[in-house]
């Protein structure tokens, strides 16, 4: 008898489901559940944490699987294990399946149906409508934002069972700092994208009127973060640097307003980008 799949390193299953990517889904997810008072409810935010790393973990398998054609045409992604050959197309099309499916009883019968109404959503927005919207429209990039701002909203809504405003001020940061930190991606990585016939925004509307858009999202992002002082779950410390990280992130895009701030202004953006929401979420840590 032979086996169903020929044999592939375990590193190249891994790799389909991009764990380094899933890992930051995973602390927004806790950071979520941590404001919310996960503290209280361990069990529970132990649940939301698997559930949400199934979903996502399959989710990403199921995009490697639609994705692997495109993949194959650019030079940052050809050398994937589906493009590269090192495994077979229906091996990620069943690891993706079998992940995303058992996401949803974890995070129904561990948390809530609520959350998992949630990880569902964002589960088909990004697999069946993101990932083919990216080569047919430049709005891609505000539906795939959709999934990637839920899980710290699923971390909320897993301790409360409720949706309330600190989880949609989490929810509305996480959708806008998306925005410029996937432009910087995609000005950095144009000729790229270009390969594979990607509609993003620089490539539909130009680099100029992208990096506008950064700018423009990063003016909206800065007073959202400073709702959850307010909304009394984070105190002065978490103000003081939301503002200071806020005035850096918003000072550096507005520079790209300039008619040409060269090609290494989107590189420091998307590095920027990362900083931020890592600063911004460790701040959050600071109840006083």
């Amino acid at each position: 008898m032979t086996a169903p799949f020929p044999a592939v390193a375990l590193r190249d299953v891994v790799a389909l489901t991009k764990p380094r990517l899933a890992s930051m889904v995973l602390f927004t997810t806790a950071g979520g559940a941590w404001l919310a008072g996960a503290s209280l409810t361990w069990p529970v935010t132990l649940w939301a944490l698997l559930g949400t790393t199934l979903a996502v973990l399959g989710a990403h398998a199921l995009n490697c699987y639609l994705e692997r054609d495109t993949d194959a045409l650019m030079h940052r992604t050809r050398n994937r294990p589906l493009p590269a050959g090192r495994v077979d197309p229906r091996l990620a099309l069943a690891l993706g399946v079998g992940l995303s499916a058992a996401s949803m009883p974890v995070l129904a019968l561990g948390t809530n149906p609520l959350t998992a109404a949630l990880g569902l959503l964002a589960l088909v927005s990004y697999v069946l409508v993101y990932t083919p919207m990216k080569t047919r429209s430049a709005w891609a990039l505000g539906v795939g934002a959709l999934p990637g701002a839920l899980p710290p909203l699923m971390g909320w809504t897993a301790v409360t069972n409720r949706v309330q405003a600190p989880g949609l001020v989490l929810f509305a940061i996480m959708f806008l700092w998306q925005l410029p930190h996937f432009i910087a991606i995609a000005l950095t990585l144009k000729a790229d994208y270009d390969r594979a016939a990607m509609k993003t925004v620089p490539q539909v509307m130009g680099d100029r009127h992208a990096r506008a858009q950064s700018a423009l999202y990063t003016l909206l992002l800065v007073p959202v973060t400073l709702l959850l002082v307010p909304l009394h779950v984070a105190g002065t410390a978490y103000a003081v640097v939301a503002s200071v990280l806020g005035a850096a992130f918003l000072g550096w895009g507005l520079l790209g307003l300039r008619r040409d701030p060269g090609p290494r202004w989107a590189r420091r953006e998307f590095l920027l980008s990362l900083v931020y929401l890592t600063g911004l979420f460790g701040a959050l840590s600071l109840r006083a």
